[in-house]
């Protein structure tokens, strides 16, 4: 009915003045506590209205005691609320609290797991078994000798795990200072829990008093043999197991035997033990427990000291990123699957990370905080290690930032791309200039691991200029290492510069005097295929790979051909894919009479010149004056503007034949955009003239064959061509006296006579002389011809025949 009341009186029926938020139970077995997992809270804060208590996230343990359910336990559950508060050692729980009343003891204390859990399982390493052994040996001797005290119920229940996997003694239960005349192991030891399986038989047979009459430490090296056979073995039935040696190591069996011996006079006390293990080749002599005691007094130790740890550390690791390469393996590679990982995160690697960041660890404890950090989940590493290695960047040492760009791979996944891109990038990127060759070809590699971490402002701003410097590097190694980061990369470039980019690179690269760099980027252009388009493909990659089909070495010309053939295949298969023409067929209307074929220049024709004598004739066709002669449509023909690669006919009134051009057309207005009023009127010439043209002479002779001055000669062409021409004259020997309002047109006929005059007069080709009994028309100023339309219609002779008779 507790939702009925007040929330304060909610709050404080439900215990909200308890500190701890409970959570799932842990199954700890027969054990007179129940166990839970708990999260702290904070201070209460009083409101007005509410009593809040806010949760701080921290875990923790609560071991639970029913008072109402237990009453006859009690005793010895109130007296192991009293030695948790008062026993304080390393390896020992650690109590944050206590909480006594009327229906409840509550024993809160660091988060813990049961040792049972790894014990069923037979998940507990050999190294790390001595390594636990040997906490609780330490703890039992501190137990025994220091504090005078026996535990009584030493086993695989009583000892606990903590966060950081070490092995933590609890279950006090009946843990008893042999000061007290009345200590409560005397009367109450019977109470616990499993007691006579693991009594020793010095009990079974006197009770506890009879620990009286025997060495204090007895019954805890008989709980400690225990202990160790369950640790090996999984479990123990009863007392005729302890001693045996099934699976105990071979070094420790000797001393093992001994704490379970059944006289208890003869029995090897917890401090002897670690006394024997830790001699010169004992069973305590191992890296994990050399480690540990070196952390536990760190903080004591002197600068020599310390350093001498450091180096006991950096032993247990592989230096692979110092500047000189190293192979060996190290116990800790070897042993890295036995070694408990959290003992690591929680302990070893804060004081490593002091010691590189203050003490002058060097690259060699940093190699093993990096390992230790590659075990991490991304949220502990971003807790605990992101922000000194963004310090760790920017050391000036040379060596640690080498080890930092060789160990990139193992962390970039635990990075937050916002850190890579903001804080760590820029501080690599000094190395891309730094003096030390190594150092750059370091930083050339570190690209690609955090090249996904980059934004595309800076990979194609920042990134791709440090990468062009180091291209042009002095080392070849740095040269070759760029472009096969080039071609890996490829893939995060712009669409805008990538192809840009690699095939200057590439093509850079094929013509590097290093055998490997031009071998690299063969390799890259053949990996980095589907960035190029197919018209870069054709004309500019394969150009660029054809030197080097005739390298001067084999490597090359071999990685050539092949990266060729990936290329030309692929352009083959593009241009199958092809139209056979990209000339668009001309549209025909339905109502348009069918047009006859001239018999050369058309669509059809597939000689050499059938391109441009289509573009002339078809010009011709189009003209909408009507042709009187053949010599008037030679005139006409010549007004319409052609393709420079189009032969020019020759002029019927020009007296001096015009020299091979050597200089580019001028673009000409057509001239039959004139409206019909402004034309001339065409001249009329006999159709006996244009067969005289025929006879015995071919064009190419006319054209190819012209002599004079070539200046002069392509003078006269360009001129000619510069300006709209009129209608020739059928006269041979001067302009018309008067000539006809031309609307501002320039005066050929003028232009021609001048020129005639200044040069030698030379006899006009066969055909184009004219009689000299021909009577020379007078031109009327302006007398307008009525314009004719072209007849399209099919006739049984076809004026262009004769052009095309001359050409054949």
């Amino acid at each position: 009915m507790d939702f009925l009341k007040s929330a304060v009186a909610s709050a404080i029926a439900k215990g909200s003045s308890f500190p701890v938020s409970l959570g799932d139970r842990v199954d700890i077995g027969d054990s007179i506590w129940a166990l839970h997992n708990g999260t702290r809270r904070s201070k209460f804060k009083f409101l007005i209205v509410h009593v809040s208590v806010q949760e701080d996230g921290s875990n923790c343990s609560v071991f639970t005691f029913d008072i109402g359910a237990n009453k006859s336990r009690l005793p010895i559950a109130k007296n192991a609320v009293r030695k948790y508060r008062t026993l304080r050692h390393p390896g020992v729980i650690k109590v944050l609290d206590t909480i006594e009343n009327e229906t409840n003891l509550y024993i809160i204390t660091e988060r813990v797991v049961p040792l049972q859990w790894h014990v069923k399982r037979r998940s507990i390493s050999e190294e790390t078994a001595k390594w636990g052994i040997y906490a609780i040996s330490s703890t039992l001797k501190f137990i025994n000798e220091d504090a005078s005290s026996v535990h009584g119920a030493v086993r695989a229940s009583s000892i606990y795990t903590s966060e950081s996997g070490e092995w933590k003694l609890g279950g006090f239960d009946i843990l008893s200072s042999m000061k007290e005349d009345d200590a409560i192991i005397y009367t109450y030891g019977s109470l616990v829990p499993d007691a006579a399986r693991f009594t020793p038989p010095e009990v079974v047979k006197g009770g506890w008093e009879a620990i009286k009459r025997h060495p204090l430490a007895a019954v805890d090296a008989y709980g400690l043999g225990i202990l160790i056979f369950e640790v090996y073995n999984g479990n123990c039935s009863g007392g005729d197991q302890v001693g045996k040696t099934t699976n105990i190591p071979p070094t420790m069996q000797q001393s093992y035997k001994r704490l379970c011996a059944a006289n208890p006079k003869l029995r090897l006390s917890p401090a002897h033990f670690v006394e024997q293990g830790k001699k010169q080749g004992g069973f305590f002599q191992t890296p994990l427990i050399r480690l540990t005691e070196d952390m536990e007094s760190l903080g004591l130790k002197t600068d020599a000291e310390r350093e001498e740890f450091i180096k006991s550390v950096s032993e247990l690791q592989t230096s692979p990123c110092t500047l000189k390469a190293n192979t060996s393996h190290s116990e800790l590679d070897n042993l890295s699957d036995d070694f408990p990982e959290d003992f690591f995160k929680m302990k070893v690697l804060p004081e490593l990370l002091k010691s590189v960041e203050f003490g002058g660890g060097g690259p060699k404890v940093l190699n093993a905080i990096l390992k230790i950090g590659s075990k991490l989940s991304a949220d502990e590493f971003n807790l605990k290690l992101t922000p000194a290695i963004v310090r760790l960047f920017g050391n000036p040492d040379r060596a640690i930032r080498v080890c930092l760009l060789d160990s990139l791979p193992l962390m970039i996944d635990n990075l937050p791309q916002k850190v890579v891109n903001d804080k760590i990038f820029p501080q690599i990127t000094s190395g891309f200039t730094d003096v030390a060759p190594v150092v750059r070809e370091q930083t050339v590699k570190a690209v690609l691991p955090i090249i996904n971490k980059l934004s595309d402002r800076v990979i194609n701003g920042d990134l791709l200029k440090f990468l062009a410097r180091t291209a042009n590097d002095e080392q070849p190694g740095i040269r070759t290492n760029t472009t096969i980061c080039l071609g890996k990369i490829a893939k995060n470039l712009g669409q805008s510069t990538r192809s840009k980019v690699l095939i200057a690179a590439f093509g850079r690269s094929i013509r590097d005097p290093f055998v490997h760099a031009r071998n690299a980027a063969l390799l890259a252009l053949a990996a980095t295929i589907d960035s190029f388009t197919e018209d870069d493909c054709a004309n500019k990659i394969l150009p660029a790979i054809c030197p080097a089909l005739l390298d001067r070495e084999k490597l090359v010309r071999d990685q050539a051909n092949k990266t060729l053939d990936l290329y030309v295949q692929r352009v083959r298969k593009f241009a199958s894919t092809m139209p056979e023409t990209a000339i668009q067929a001309p549209t025909v209307s339905a109502n348009e009479p069918p047009k006859s074929d001239a018999r050369i220049g058309n669509s059809s024709d597939k000689s050499w010149a059938g391109w441009a004598i289509s573009s002339f004739t078809n010009k011709l066709a189009a003209a909408d004056g009507q042709i009187a002669t053949a010599a008037t449509a030679v005139s006409q023909a010549e007004e319409i503007p052609r393709s420079a690669s189009v032969p020019q006919p020759a002029s019927l009134s020009q007296t001096h034949p015009v020299e091979p051009f050597n200089k580019p057309l001028r673009k000409l207005a057509h001239p039959l955009a004139r409206s019909q009023s402004d034309r001339p009127a065409p001249v009329v010439q006999e159709q006996d003239d244009w067969h005289e043209a025929d006879d015995g002479e071919d064009v190419f002779d006319a054209w190819g064959a012209i002599d004079g001055d070539e200046e002069d000669g392509a003078d006269a062409f360009t001129d000619a061509v510069s300006s709209p021409r009129p209608s020739l004259s059928n006269s041979t020997s001067k302009a018309s006296a008067a000539p006809y309002d031309d609307g501002g047109e320039p005066d050929f006929a003028g232009w021609l006579a001048a020129k005639n005059q200044s040069k030698t007069k030379n006899a006009l080709p066969k055909g184009l002389s004219k009689s000299s009994t021909t009577p020379k028309p007078t031109v009327k100023p302006k007398a307008v011809a009525p314009p004719k339309k072209i007849d399209t219609k099919p006739k049984d002779e076809d004026i262009d025949d004769g052009w095309g008779d001359a050409w054949d």
